[in-house]
């Protein structure tokens, strides 16, 4: 494949563009964004699942099957509450933060704050996970056993 010069100047241009700091945080809150959303529709969606699929009455499972699914639609609930929460603090960070407008410091802020967003995103989307199944074993639980 052949570019012209213009292709690859702004190509470099582009480049060097992604690389800057306030260009990845940018990034890094648009795509949290995209998970926080995510989430909280998973969330919705797995509570009406479970309310409108699940076993009417857990009071006719036997006692550890009860528990066990009792466990589970915590533990999954719970997971995806923290897992929204992250989600959200990667977003728009911790309320009342302020930023000192002198250069170095706003630069090292956006490097920092990508950094953590990253990592919150990350942490969000693997609770996501437990959260889902925790869940979906629950209603499946409910399915299988459904006299206890």
């Amino acid at each position: 494949m052949s570019f012209t010069p213009q292709q690859l100047r702004d190509a470099d241009r582009r480049a060097r563009e992604m690389g800057h700091p306030h260009t990845q945080l940018m990034t890094a809150r648009h795509q949290a964004e995209g998970y926080r959303n995510f989430l909280a529709s998973l969330t919705g969606l797995l509570t009406t699942v479970f309310v409108l699929k699940g076993q009417e009455n857990l009071a006719k499972l036997s006692p550890g099957v009860r528990w066990t699914v009792i466990a589970l639609l915590a533990a999954g609930f719970l997971a995806l509450i923290v897992s929204s929460w992250l989600a959200v603090s990667a977003v728009h960070g911790r309320p009342g933060e302020t930023l000192v407008l002198e250069a170095t410091q706003i630069l090292e802020y956006e490097v920092e704050r990508t950094r953590r967003v990253w990592v919150l995103v990350e942490w969000a989307r693997w609770l996501a996970l437990v959260g889902v199944v925790c869940v979906a074993a629950a209603v499946l639980v409910t399915w299988v056993r459904p006299g206890g």
